[in-house]
């Protein structure tokens, strides 16, 4: 792939302790890697704690020794846009910054923040993100690989970086000099060259799962635990509870309000798939269909009630039910499930095949409910 054609390329990392990881993981893409797959960044973006930053801050940023700023002058690269406002440092509920990942409450706010970065990223069509998961804490290397399954796309890659020992975790070592480097081990003090240092990548393949919560991902201050839910309601098994004094259903864990007139035409179809009846062929285009306005009016009456009918609703099915009304309501009811459930609404649609064609809803009996849903469902 050429990566050229992004304007924005951005490298992702999790770090802690060992900001080494950025320079390694940038030289690994932009000089390591063959010609034809070089990914050089226009910018990174650093997720870490409050003690990672400054290592950033005084390791990768400062003027001395300033790691990064060497790394672009030695290898000729491009200049690359990172500051301190491109470090996102964990923050409590408190709003303070956190030092280390010692609790579940500071696991969840790592979740939460690098969910909300790879996210924000990831909205950019222009943008191909490369995210690294070698630096912080184990938690924070899996929440970034589940936030990139949730959230990324085909521009979108994951990677480990691999550094040979004796060099792999030196304080000293951040990437492979260009040319006779020394450090000296850690322990021996034995003397090391950092020009022969071999500084790789491991590919991690990640499961794309972004069509089953996208609907949600535009939601401000949406929690990794919930769209981790979604994720898993939408690869489960389907299920669809009707509410219809409540007008709405719950389809695959989500809610969905439906106008009476459009929520009895689902009914129809629920109810008929729940006792196992056959598909239904649409009403005639000018000609009512009695059988379906009785049909229809009865599952209208049990939303609205039989003082709710309206005179003008019983007048327009005296003769039957059109498929002019037909062809206007079912186009309502699929965008609004779409609307909730983006891509993960498919199982709960209308289906139609055949000439002439026939219509029913593709959910076995058991997965569907006619009850009340309780208000905390919402």
């Amino acid at each position: 792939m050429s990566w050229d054609r992004y304007r924005r390329r951005v490298l992702l990392s999790v770090t802690g302790l060992s900001p080494q990881v950025v320079t390694e993981t940038f030289y690994a893409l932009a000089v390591a890697a063959p010609p034809e797959e070089r990914f050089v960044p226009t910018e990174i973006v650093v997720v870490t704690t409050s003690e990672g930053a400054e290592r950033v801050r005084l390791q990768l940023l400062s003027d001395e020794p300033g790691w990064l700023r060497r790394l672009v002058r030695d290898y000729g690269l491009p200049p690359v846009r990172f500051d301190e406002s491109r470090v996102r440092v964990l923050a409590g509920e408190n709003g303070c910054p956190i030092d280390d990942i010692r609790d579940p409450a500071a696991n969840e706010a790592a979740a939460d923040l690098i969910l909300d970065t790879v996210r924000e990223l990831t909205a950019d069509p222009d943008c191909a993100v490369h995210a690294s998961m070698a630096g912080g804490r184990k938690t924070m290397s899996y929440y970034l690989g589940y936030a990139m399954s949730l959230c990324g796309r085909t521009q979108d890659r994951l990677s480990h970086v691999l550094v040979d020992p004796p060099f792999e975790g030196h304080p000293d070592f951040f990437y492979p000099a260009p040319r006779q480097r020394v450090i000296f081990s850690v322990g021996d003090q034995r003397p090391l060259d950092a020009s022969k240092a071999r500084v790789q990548l491991a590919d991690i393949p990640f499961v794309p799962m972004r069509h089953a919560v996208e609907a949600r991902l535009d939601r401000p201050g949406v929690r990794f635990r919930d769209l981790v839910a979604a994720a898993r309601r939408a690869v489960g098994p389907p299920e669809l509870v009707v509410d219809l004094r409540g007008r709405r259903v719950r389809a695959g864990g989500v809610v969905v309000r439906l106008s009476p007139s459009v929520l009895a035409l689902y009914a129809v179809f629920a109810r008929r798939a729940k006792e196992g009846a056959p598909p239904l062929p649409a009403p005639p285009k000018e000609v009512g269909d009695r059988l379906w306005a009785e049909r229809y009016l009865a599952e209208y009456r049990r939303i609205v009630g039989e003082l709710g009918v309206r005179d003008d609703t019983e007048r327009a099915l005296r003769d039957g039910m059109d498929g002019e009304r037909f062809s206007y309501l079912k186009p309502k009811l699929h965008a609004a499930l779409k609307k909730a459930l983006g891509h993960a609404a498919a199982p709960y649609l209308i289906r139609s095949s055949g000439r002439p064609r026939r219509f029913w809803l593709d959910l076995p009996s058991e997965a569907i409910r006619f009850e009340a849903l309780e208000d905390s469902t919402e």
